[in-house]
């Protein structure tokens, strides 16, 4: 009886500090502020997909003439992906079809972009979009950006 009290008490101590290790590291991330909520979708297929398959739901951080994306559940401090300013061509948007609906936030908005020949789509809220279309042609003068 005291073994099984004293394992169950383990497993609940672990699940909180798995927890609060989840609640600091978001709080790491937002620190220097600049973040949004961004689903990302790695190697889109060329004509929109709407199985809603392959988003992964994060934050991105904007961190100079990068964006920094960050799994939401990770431990990792870590990006998992860093998209350069430079490097992005946005090739329209559109809303979410489909099974997508259901796989990202309720008001987002899907950005499809090339990013060093590598197709991806972000789906962000209109506000987040605006801000990052916004950080986009911000570029220093010199640099070549592509909106569509």
């Amino acid at each position: 009886m005291v073994l099984a009290l004293t394992v169950c008490g383990i497993v609940v101590a672990l699940v909180v500090i798995g927890l609060f290790v989840f609640g600091l590291r978001r709080r790491l991330i937002q620190r220097s502020g600049g973040t949004f909520d961004c689903s990302l979708r790695w190697d889109a297929p060329e004509e929109g997909d709407a199985a809603g398959k392959g988003w992964s739901y994060g934050v991105a951080r904007y961190n100079g003439d990068r964006v920094e994306w960050y799994r939401v559940f990770s431990y990792s401090p870590r990006p998992r992906r860093v998209l350069e300013r430079s490097a992005i061509e946005v090739a329209g948007r559109r809303v979410p079809d489909g099974e997508e609906e259901l796989a990202l936030l309720s008001d987002a908005v899907v950005l499809a972009c090339v990013h060093r020949d590598t197709r991806l789509e972000l789906a962000m809220s209109e506000d987040a979009l605006t801000g990052f279309l916004a950080w986009l042609e911000a570029a220093p003068p010199g640099q070549r950006v592509n909106v569509a």
